[in-house]
C-alpha cells in the first residue's frame, strides 16, 4: 500500500514539476545504497562511504536546484534506499511529504547537523537591504559553504554508516578522519589568507549564497540579492551601490556565482575597471565538471584563489 501511495504522489508531483535523475545504473545489491539530494551531499558521502556504496546524485549535474522535483522513480530510489541524504529547508519541501509516507527512511538532514542562521543576519549588505529586514526571515540553506559546517555533516555520514555497516566501520571512521583533515587544512588556509589580506571585502556581482563562509571568515560581503533571491535583473540603484563600493574600497575583483549570467560583473568591471573572478557555493556542478570527478574541495580551492585576488 504504502508503494501505490507514493508512486500517486509521485505522479502528482511530476505533473507540476520537470524531474532529473542521473543516467541509469544496475543496482548494485553487494554495496550500501545512498541517494542524495545535491552534491554537496553526493561529494560528502563518497568521501566517507568510499567503494563500500553505491551513491545516487538526484539533481542533475547543471540542473536548476531550486526547481527540482522527484520523478517516480527518483521516489522509488528514495524508498529503497539504505540512507538517503538531503539538505532539508524550503527549497526541499518535497522532502516532508516523502518522509510521511516511509516512516522507517534513514535520513540525514544537511541543516540539521549545524547551527542555521537566518538569511537577514547582519554583516551582509545589499542595495535593498533595509526592503527586505522587515520580510519574514528564513534560515539560510547553504550551510555547506562553510567547510567547519562540512566537518560536521561528514561526521554524521560517517556515524550513520558505522552503524549500518558495522562490520566495516573501522573503514568510515577513517575515512571520516582523512576527509576532515582535508577540510580543516582547507579551513586555515583560507583563515590565514583573510588574516594576510589588505581589505575585508568582497563584492558579489551576484546573488549571495555565501552566508556561512562569510560569517565564519569575518567578511563584510556586498551583494547584488540576499542569498538565492528570485530575482534576475538588478537595478539601476543596486548596480550604482556595488559600483560605488568597488571604488570607495578599491576592490580588484568582484566576484560572480557559478552558472551566473556574468552580465552584472560585466558591467561592473567596465564602470571601474576591475576584474571577475568565479566563486562557487558547491550547490551543483556542471557534466563536464561531474565527469572529471571535480570535489566539494576543488572547487573550494578556486574559492581560496579568487578570495586572495580579490582581497589583495
Amino acid at each position: 500500500m504504502k508503494r501505490v501511495i507514493a508512486l500517486i504522489m509521485a505522479l502528482s508531483l511530476l505533473l507540476c514539476g520537470c524531474g532529473t535523475v542521473q543516467p541509469e545504473a544496475e543496482t548494485d545489491d553487494t554495496k550500501l545504497q545512498i541517494v542524495c539530494s545535491c552534491f554537496p551531499a553526493y561529494d560528502f558521502a563518497r568521501a566517507v562511504a568510499g567503494d563500500r556504496a553505491q551513491i545516487t546524485l538526484l539533481l542533475k549535474p547543471g540542473a536548476e536546484v531550486h526547481s527540482y522535483e522527484p520523478s517516480p522513480k527518483d521516489i522509488i530510489r528514495i524508498q529503497e534506499s539504505d540512507l538517503f541524504i538531503c539538505n532539508g529547508g524550503e527549497s526541499e519541501e518535497w522532502v516532508e511529504s516523502l518522509i510521511s509516507e516511509n516512516e522507517g527512511l534513514n535520513v540525514i538532514y544537511m541543516m540539521d547537523c549545524v547551527d542555521a542562521v537566518e538569511e537577514s543576519d547582519e554583516g551582509i549588505y545589499s542595495s535593498d537591504h533595509d526592503e527586505h529586514e522587515h520580510e519574514e526571515a528564513e534560515l539560510d540553506e547553504h550551510v555547506w559553504t562553510s567547510p567547519l559546517n562540512a566537518v560536521k555533516i561528514v561526521e554524521k555520514i560517517s556515524d550513520a554508516l558505522y552503524e549500518m555497516d558495522n562490520a566495516h566501520g573501522r573503514e568510515y571512521l577513517t575515512n571520516c578522519e582523512v576527509y576532515k583533515a582535508k577540510l580543516l587544512d582547507l579551513d586555515i588556509r583560507i583563515r590565514t589568507a583573510v588574516l594576510q589580506a589588505k581589505r575585508n571585502s568582497l563584492v558579489f556581482a551576484d546573488r549571495f549564497p555565501m552566508r556561512y563562509f562569510a560569517l565564519e571568515y569575518g567578511l563584510d560581503c556586498f551583494a547584488a540579492f540576499p542569498g538565492c533571491a528570485s530575482e534576475t535583473e538588478p537595478s539601476a540603484k543596486t548596480v550604482a551601490f556595488l559600483i560605488d563600493r568597488v571604488r570607495e574600497e578599491d576592490i580588484p575583483a568582484v566576484l560572480y556565482m557559478e552558472f551566473s549570467n556574468e552580465k552584472m560583473a560585466d558591467v561592473i568591471c567596465e564602470d571601474t575597471g576591475c576584474k571577475k573572478l568565479p566563486f562557487y557555493s558547491a550547490h551543483s556542478v556542471t557534466a563536464e565538471q561531474f565527469e572529471a570527478g571535480m570535489t566539494y574541495i576543488d572547487l573550494m580551492e578556486i574559492n581560496l584563489n579568487s578570495l586572495k585576488e580579490a582581497l589583495n
